[in-house]
């Protein structure tokens, strides 16, 4: 059975992202896809800055626990915001050949995935069972 993995990589473009999610589902309701296209998003946590040895001179010395719950929610200029990628897998049948074909050429030229970076791994490419492992790992 011929799969492949597109791997989109959407940096942090939540909104880009979702657009993508949106897209896919969309797809899959209304081409009756079911379990031929299937994906997954992996967010990984972006670096927290580095944070200088020194504190500011006007800083204040305590913060209250819900003041630092409230500061580590809100992505600033400080903090950056999550990594995003959607994995995709397309999983047609040795006789639908040309669906998949064609799948696999449709996907990256639509609009939210067009600004993504893309990666296509087939299966036999050595990265397919690093990506399949993460993708079975998702949730």
């Amino acid at each position: 059975m011929p799969q492949t993995f597109l791997v989109f990589d959407f940096g942090t473009s939540e909104e880009a992202a979702q657009q993508a999610r949106h897209r896919l589902e969309g797809w899959r309701q209304a081409f009756r896809l079911g379990d031929k296209l299937k994906f997954k998003f992996e967010r990984t946590p972006a670096e927290p800055p580095a944070e200088s040895a020194e504190p500011a001179a006007n800083a204040p010395k305590k913060k209250t626990k819900k003041k630092k719950e409230e500061l580590a929610a809100q992505p600033t200029a400080e903090q950056p915001s999550d990594r995003l990628r959607v994995l995709v897998l397309l999983e047609f049948s040795e006789h639908e050949k040309l669906s998949h074909q064609r799948w696999l050429d449709r996907i990256p030229t639509e609009p939210p995935f067009q600004s993504a970076e893309k990666q296509v791994v087939r299966r036999g490419q050595e990265a397919f069972e690093k990506v399949s492992e993460v993708f079975s790992e998702l949730a």
